[in-house]
């Protein structure tokens, strides 16, 4: 009889994959329902242009996966040197690798080599159980993403705030070369995005175009080369003459929050616990690309927190499981406001606001000590929590 599982991982993206894998290198015994895995399906089997994602990761998401093996190769993750974002009134902020003393501001990452690259780390862990279904644990770990069928069983309120915005998303390539420089662009309320991708001397870009539902309509019902035409008026003209390159993709953008991370439940008639990560927990807006972010910090720091725990205290220990959450909820309200704040300041467009929130875009560009505060926490490199033990 098999012996029963200390940790079942329900959702096989990004952040349930790295867990897994963070997991596997410990005693316990654990499990990720991943079916699509079992089947021997992964993003790498998708056809040409099907999956648009590609995400921004920072230097402590890198770290983490690198430690899995899950890193891809340097094609799939274009090194950031320079970030470049423009207001509606003469705002202007850069941001400068050199300047920061990093080797790069960020990675835009590609998702389907990102997973297969983690699909293939998990083959090669034995002791690690790839499940086409629940199994019972001691502890359940919810990565499904925002919309969990997990997380409503449980009954955990998710509060959800519409911004009343869509992203389309895709992919096109330049007549110039990106110059491993991501660009963003705030304009009448809605936030266009380059990120560089295809390594250093690549001249395509993945997109993240937030505007409201209508007019994501609108522009996603466009034909290819009209779609280019208003994208490339956008940028103003930043890379040249766009061609589309993938499918475009179109979703409601929302900041949401779960009222708890950690908990219990009867289940069978045994008590179990459970824990939130990733989207399951927290979804934000995508403008300053800190998503995924904080999803694999979600994964680190549970991990930690399960291998540093006292050796007489199990997994599903309640003290265990809330110093997981207290950590990654000051994260979230840290990262998460400061996201939500400035997406409100750039969707009011009367009045003093855009006057008011350019020049503010232009003082903080010559504001010192607190530009590079704000770079290194959104890099990842602040400083890490402490392994306390207390409750």
């Amino acid at each position: 009889m098999a012996q029963a599982l200390d940790v079942c991982i329900r959702g096989g993206g990004v952040v349930g994959r790295t867990l897994a894998l963070l997991l596997a290198r410990t005693p316990l015994r654990v499990g990720l329902v991943a079916p699509g895995l079992l089947a021997g399906a992964d993003a790498a089997t998708s056809p040409p242009g099907a999956d648009v994602r590609a995400y921004a990761l920072n230097a402590a998401a890198r770290e983490t996966l690198e430690s899995v093996r899950g890193w891809p190769e340097a094609a799939a993750a274009t090194p950031v040197l320079h970030m470049k974002v423009w207001g509606d009134q003469g705002g202007e902020v850069c941001f400068d690798a050199a300047q920061q003393g990093v080797a790069a501001l960020t990675w835009i990452v590609d998702v389907p080599a990102l997973e297969a690259r983690l699909a293939e780390a998990i083959r090669f862990q034995p002791t690690l159980q790839v499940l086409a279904e629940p199994a019972p644990a001691a502890l359940t770990v919810v990565c499904e993403g925002k919309a969990s069928a997990t997380r409503a069983e449980l009954g955990v309120d998710f509060q959800v705030s519409p911004y009343g915005q869509h992203a389309v998303a895709t992919r096109v390539r330049c007549e110039k070369m990106h110059g491993q420089t991501a660009r963003q662009w705030f304009s009448g309320g809605r936030i266009l995005a380059f990120l560089p991708l295809d390594g250093p001397q690549g001249n395509s870009v993945a997109v993240v175009w937030s505007v409201e539902q209508d007019e994501a309509v609108r522009l996603m019902g466009l034909d290819a080369p009209d779609f280019c035409a208003e994208l490339a008026a956008a940028s103003q003209q930043a890379l040249g003459p766009l061609e589309l390159m993938g499918e475009r993709a179109r979703w409601p953008l929302q900041m949401a929050n779960a009222s708890r991370w950690v908990g219990s439940a009867l289940v069978e008639g045994q008590t179990r616990a459970w824990a939130l990560a990733g989207d399951a927990a927290h979804t934000v807006h995508p403008l300053a690309g800190q998503g995924l972010n904080l999803g694999l910090g979600d994964a680190a720091e549970l991990a930690r927190v399960l291998r540093e725990r006292e050796y007489w205290r199990p997994v599903a220990d309640p003290k265990v499981l809330r110093r997981y959450e207290r950590a990654r909820k000051a994260a979230m309200a840290t990262l998460g406001t400061a996201n939500d704040g400035i997406q409100r300041l750039f969707a009011h467009n009367d009045g003093l606001w855009p006057i008011l929130r350019n020049w503010g875009m232009n003082g903080f560009e010559r504001s010192g000590p607190l530009k590079t505060w704000v770079a290194q926490q959104a890099m990842g490199l602040h400083a890490k929590p402490a392994s306390a033990k207390g409750t």
